[in-house]
């Protein structure tokens, strides 16, 4: 007897998954390999940024007050005493009338604080003596870039769960932290189910497809943070798919597998996750693509059971697994963003269920237009190449003209936000 499955609507579908994340542990990784991981602390400032006073030009530094009074009819006058290049510290500190030929970056000596830029300065040597002489007044802190004035020691500088980009990681590195604590990366397991399929490096065959899903769910693991072990391919048969499963759960933070969860004869996951005694949190969702979409758990842990379709599978990922890893990387937006776009073209297609049309968005007069790209098709694959964004269109509508509003999950675009939002 054919199981009889109910929808559940979109919305349900994802708080059902997203009521049971779970937050990663923490492990050090060195600065080296810290690369796009998400930071499982703050990270504090370990002392001032500069750490001292220091020159922002080549020139000489001195005590302002030597210079009260100086003007073009009668230049203050120094003995240049010692030149300081970056890295380097002044021996001595300053007397009345005596300056440092400094260089940019230099710390200034103690009792100077002010800096003249060298092109304002006459330099001259007198009697086996270095000299420079000066036709203006200079104000206390004039051109020195003070201790703490970029950052003051113990300031919080980034957040928990930020990722290490580029120049996170120079902060990283400035304030010395040799080592990092990141979240650790979830480990996804995946399978792809179907004595179908073939290899990528196997020549076609009657009857058979090479296994596109495998490669297009590990780049959608890596691409929302996550860390792939693939075990390789399910073949129709339930005793050796039920052992295999069960044994890869049990080594992994979730487990997708792609294909078998509809109600065919040789849809095995169904029987899989009752003999495993998982709970099904729902196997059926009231969209296109991907309506057979399945959720499982076992002992806390999730199993997500995607359509074989390539574009239903590529949906159902973005949907349900997606914002879950990001929850796991301590990221407080996990969700996909969304937002209104206006419709390039007509979409005339009634719409029973809630609709994810994959789409590519531009932005043009400061809006965004978005347009379906290749056949709208759960089975279609070549149409993912060019998507960047999911079009959605809300269930019991009956099609679209150009102009109008429509929902976009923009899909390439990490930002998230911090809840799935309403179809509407």
């Amino acid at each position: 007897m054919v199981e009889k499955r109910k929808p559940i609507p979109v919305e349900k579908a994802v708080d059902l998954v997203m009521d049971r994340k779970i937050q990663g542990n923490t492990e050090i990784v060195s600065l080296e390999q810290a690369d796009n991981r998400r930071l499982a602390e703050e990270i504090i400032a370990t002392h001032p940024i500069p750490p001292f006073n220091k020159s922002p030009y080549d020139g000489f530094a001195f005590r302002s007050e030597d210079t009260e009074g100086a003007s073009k009819d009668s230049p203050a006058v120094f003995e240049v005493v010692e030149r300081i290049g970056a890295g380097s510290r002044a021996s001595r500190s300053l007397k009345p009338g005596q300056a440092v030929r400094i260089m940019t970056g230099a710390e200034l000596p103690q009792d100077a604080d002010c800096v003249a830029m060298f092109e304002i300065c006459n330099s001259f040597t007198d009697e086996g003596k270095d000299y420079m002489s000066l036709k203006r007044k200079m104000e206390p802190g004039q051109n020195v870039i003070a201790t703490g004035s970029e950052t003051a020691a113990n300031e919080k500088l980034v957040e928990k769960g930020t990722i290490i980009n580029p120049g996170v990681k120079a902060l990283l590195a400035t304030f010395g932290y040799a080592t990092v604590k990141v979240v650790r990366k979830p480990v996804v397991g995946v399978f792809a189910t179907g004595s179908e399929l073939l290899d990528v490096d196997q020549e076609l065959e009657p009857g058979k497809i090479r296994n596109s899903n495998a490669y297009m769910i590990a780049s959608q693991i890596g691409r929302a943070g996550g860390e792939v072990k693939y075990y390789g391919k399910l073949e129709d048969d339930f005793q050796t798919s039920y052992q295999a499963v069960n044994k890869a759960w049990k080594e992994v933070d979730f487990l997708v597998t792609t294909g078998g969860v509809s109600v065919g004869d040789f849809d095995l996951l169904p029987d899989i996750y009752k003999k495993m005694e998982a709970k099904v949190l729902f196997n059926k969702v009231g969209m296109r693509p991907g309506s057979v979409t399945t959720a499982a758990e076992k002992d806390g842990k999730l199993l997500f059971g995607l359509s074989g379709n390539p574009s239903a599978c590529y949906v159902g990922f973005e949907l349900f697994v997606r914002p879950l890893l990001r929850s796991f990387l301590l990221e407080e937006k996990p969700y996909a963003k969304m937002a209104e776009a206006e419709l390039e073209i007509d979409f005339p297609k009634p719409n029973p269920f809630t609709r994810f049309v994959r789409s590519a968005i531009d932005f043009q007069g400061g809006k965004i237009r978005v347009k379906p790209v290749g056949m709208d098709k759960s089975a279609v694959v070549t149409s993912l190449a060019f998507t960047n964004a999911l079009m959605i269109l809300p269930g019991s509508t009956r099609g679209y003209q150009a102009g109008d509003k429509v929902s976009v999950l923009l899909i390439d675009n990490l930002e998230g936000q911090k809840s799935f939002g309403t179809i509407k």
